[in-house]
């Protein structure tokens, strides 16, 4: 076997040629097992052609050895070759002492195309065959997680936790506690992530714990979480937003809009971090500094419509029309999209005395908001202030049929009908 390690080495060593002329004399001459742990080594190190050629080779002589039909099936699958993998891990015969390995195998590929009836059926076989491998229950639990069968996947989870804590990596309890927090069970999530974190303290699973402690309505916790996790890492840009609300729903403003800075400091390019920093600056009565952080959000991203319609309401708010038509002149959302600029367009065009713009802007608004009360209202008056008393009184009929009792659309139509007369 030295053969095979000097191989292994001047391709480590970057003598490419070198090893490719000892390997040409291993595949016309070598022994079986020589070949064989030729083979999986070069798997091993990434050199798939040459494992996959060799292993050929192999099954030239012994066409029906599973063990060679597993790892060719190994190597196709790492070279994306799904479709030859399934064909040759399906030729391994039920009594072959590989055929446990083919299936699971075989799972995951059919998993991976979304086959997850047939990829049942062979992991339920697999376990027939080795009832004490756990990995099968944890690729059930998998699984079962995917389709979103957590009670299916809870038992298959349940069954490794009796051996063990860990399995391919993975910390079980936590893949329990994510389960549980997907499917909305938050409380019973937070078990699990307790026993998770005391298990290994792993960054994505405190993140979860935190994240599904303030979806649970537990603030301070998932407070204590988070900062936990910006110590550990401050670079895990996803926690700052959260841990900004948890400290809003504490009234904790101040906090709230230094951990969002916090976080801009780390990620500039987050749009959600300046939308939410606007929120909170102006609950803090910072205008100024909501605005830009409004502005900052649609810098990133002109089709940010909850950014551009929150900072037209600061607009309307402090009374500058002109800012409002001006900033949906220049927003990357079409009015389509989004009719309510439309009506604050017409709106704004109103409080700055341009009738002309405002009626075009109501007009097309009334296709959207036709059944809107509040709309209707606006544009009611508005047609009763440009003398278009014909309109008008359409308009508040409409309303009356809603609300046929109400005495102010009653007494604005018979006004109107004097008029008319």
């Amino acid at each position: 076997m030295d053969r095979v390690n000097r191989i292994i080495n001047m391709l480590e060593n970057g003598q490419h040629n070198e090893a490719l002329n000892e390997y040409n004399v291993v595949l016309k001459s070598g022994m079986p097992d020589e070949k064989f742990l030729l083979g999986e080594e070069l798997y091993q190190f990434g050199f798939l052609d040459e494992a996959k050629t060799i292993i050929e080779n192999l099954l030239e002589i012994y066409p029906e050895e599973g063990e060679l039909l597993v790892l060719l099936g190994e190597i196709l699958v790492e070279a994306g070759e799904e479709e030859e993998a399934i064909l040759v891990l399906e030729k391994i015969s039920e009594q072959d002492a590989n055929y446990g390995q083919s299936l699971l195998l075989l799972a995951d590929l059919y998993q991976v195309q979304g086959l997850y009836e047939v990829c049942e059926r062979k992991l339920l076989r697999a376990k027939e065959i080795l009832p004490d491998e756990v990995i099968i229950d944890f690729a059930l639990g998998e699984l079962y997680s995917e389709q979103g069968e957590v009670a299916l996947a809870m038992s298959a989870y349940e069954k490794i936790l009796k051996e063990e804590n860990e399995i391919a990596g993975v910390n079980i309890n936590g893949r329990i506690a994510d389960l549980l927090s997907v499917s909305g069970l938050f409380e019973d999530a937070l078990v699990y992530y307790d026993k998770a974190i005391d298990e290994k303290l792993e960054i994505n699973t405190l993140f979860g714990y935190a994240f599904t402690a303030l979806q649970a309505g537990y603030n301070r916790t998932a407070i204590e979480r988070f900062i936990e996790l910006r110590e550990l890492d401050p670079e895990y840009h996803s926690l700052y937003l959260h841990l900004a609300k948890a400290y809003e729903r504490e009234e904790e403003l101040e906090n709230s809009l230094d951990v969002i800075q916090d976080g801009i400091k780390q990620d500039e390019f987050n749009k959600d971090l300046f939308f939410f920093g606007g929120k909170i600056a102006i609950k803090l009565g910072k205008g100024a500094d909501g605005e830009k952080y409004f502005r900052e959000a649609l810098a990133l991203d002109p089709g940010f419509t909850e950014a551009a319609l929150t900072l037209n309401k600061l607009f309307f708010h402090q009374e500058r029309y002109e800012d409002v038509i001006e900033l949906i002149a220049h927003l990357d959302i079409t009015e389509d999209e989004e009719p309510q600029f439309l009506w604050d367009a017409a709106l704004s065009f109103q409080r700055l005395d341009k009738f002309s713009y405002a009626l075009d802007k109501y007009e097309s608004a009334y296709t959207f908001f036709k059944n809107n009360k509040t709309f209707l209202l606006d544009y009611g008056y508005f047609l009763i202030e440009e003398g278009k008393t014909d309109l008008a009184a359409e308009i508040f009929k409409q309303l009356l049929l809603e609300d046929p009792t109400n005495e102010e659309y009653l007494d604005l139509l018979d006004r109107l009908t004097d008029l008319k007369d």
